[in-house]
């Protein structure tokens, strides 16, 4: 009787005893509101389609602050698996020798495919280091867009058949808007991404020596340039007239668009879901605004967003959850599904194939334009943007900025100071990285 009691419960036991444990990978991430519920449902459709692992997408403040969040954690010993960093801490992250493993390298040694010539190359080539190696994952990768309140422009009389496609034509837009009562006209997101880096691709001029950084650690700042400085002239020309209302840094001012308040906005492709989702009007998206006499202009965007970089001292099963998950993210149907939602780029030519297939871009019109925008010919001056210290540059041009539409400084004092204080953020990341 005992023998069969003890049978039974061994029997239990093993029944009961869990048939196999997950590998848990950690993903440490900075997306809010509708972007935050993409990144939750990616890590569930993956822990719902295989049994090994599990990824646990975990909030961690703004791009700043998880940036500055991992490099405590990895001192400490307790770093992430995977991190998202935004597109401005690439040179950093470069630079960070022995604290992250080159996501070529991860997806290799899990013997997972991986062939970066399938990745849209302006995305592909800005996170791969010189000797060819692809150091990041292309995650939530974006670039700059012009929204327009077709509604507002409507009640203002302005053909919203043809958007603004110049600088002169936003201007006048504008005016018409602020006539028909409109408070706020034009504003703009990510200002320093907006209207520095992008302005300078779009434009087909340096933004920086060494072919904005991409070519070496010594490259300096060119924002001091004539065109620079009649853009800034213009905007604060804009401003002083109440056509162009600065509603703060980052992505601040995105939820004046949303609201109605600003009829027209620069910021990011992947505020598209967000407007699909709560706009309360009728929107367009249309390629950014360029000033017709610039030889060249407009030539293409550079990348934003971010991407996913694997940090070291991990266990080998780990990193093939990692690689397993990459691989995931990376499939046609789950990237195109990403771009419908999201607005932000489909990073391999087949998504983007598929998502065109699916006649979205026609039923959407616009949801397009940031893909044509990326996939022009690219030059040595509209690659992207790859510079050290480049948050607290950043920082500086938002400073810098903001004095000029304040009434304190002129557009050629505040870029003047852009270049000075930035280049000497650029001449201690090169001499830190030389150390």
């Amino acid at each position: 009787m005992k023998i069969n009691i003890l049978a039974a419960a061994l029997a239990a036991g093993v029944l009961c005893a869990p048939a196999h444990a997950q590998t848990e990978i950690q993903w440490w991430h900075s997306m809010t509101a509708v972007n935050n519920e993409w990144v939750n449902d990616l890590a569930k459709q993956f822990n719902e389609s295989q049994k090994d692992y599990k990824i646990i997408p975990t909030y961690k403040g703004s791009y700043d602050e998880s940036m500055t969040a991992s490099i405590a954690a990895f001192r400490a010993g307790n770093a992430p698996h995977v991190l998202q960093v935004f597109e401005v801490g690439t040179a950093t992250m470069m630079a960070s020798k022995g604290a992250i493993v080159p996501v070529g390298k991860v997806m290799k040694d899990a013997g997972e495919k991986f062939d970066p010539k399938a990745y849209i190359p302006a995305v592909a080539g800005y996170y791969t280091a010189p000797n060819g190696e692809m150091l990041s994952f292309p995650f939530n990768s974006s670039t700059t867009v012009f929204y327009i309140n077709k509604d507002a422009f409507k009640a203002a009389g302005i053909d919203t058949n043809k958007p603004p496609s110049t600088w002169p034509e936003v201007v006048s837009a504008a005016a018409k808007l602020k006539a028909s009562g409109h408070k706020c006209p034009f504003t703009t997101a990510w200002q320093n991404w907006t209207q520095l880096e992008s302005f300078s691709a779009w434009h087909n001029v340096e933004f920086a020596s060494k072919s904005n950084g991409l070519a070496g650690l010594d490259a300096r700042l060119k924002v001091d340039s004539p065109l620079h400085q009649r853009h800034v002239e213009n905007l604060a020309n804009m401003s002083k007239q109440g056509l162009f209302i600065y509603k703060g840094r980052g992505n601040v001012p995105e939820a004046s668009f949303i609201s109605g308040e600003c009829a027209m906005i620069n910021t990011s492709s992947g505020f598209y879901g967000n407007v699909a989702k709560n706009a309360k009007f009728a929107y367009l998206l249309a390629p950014l605004p360029y000033y017709p006499d610039v030889p060249g202009a407009p030539q293409n965007t550079v990348i934003g967003g971010a991407s996913l970089w694997v940090m070291s001292g991990k266990k080998p099963e780990e990193y093939k959850g990692v690689a397993k998950f990459f691989s995931f993210i990376s499939t046609p149907e789950v990237q195109s599904a990403s771009h419908k939602r999201t607005g932000y780029l489909p990073i391999t030519t087949a998504s983007y194939q598929l998502t065109e297939k699916s006649g979205f871009y026609k039923e959407n019109p616009g949801t397009d334009v940031a893909v044509t925008q990326m996939i022009r010919k690219v030059t040595d001056k509209s690659r992207g943007v790859r510079l050290g210290n480049y948050v607290q540059i950043r920082a500086i041009e938002d400073e810098e900025l903001e004095s000029v539409w304040s009434g304190k400084k002129t557009a050629k004092e505040a870029l003047d100071a852009i270049v000075k204080r930035g280049n000497e953020q650029l001449e201690r990341f090169q001499k830190a990285s030389k150390g």
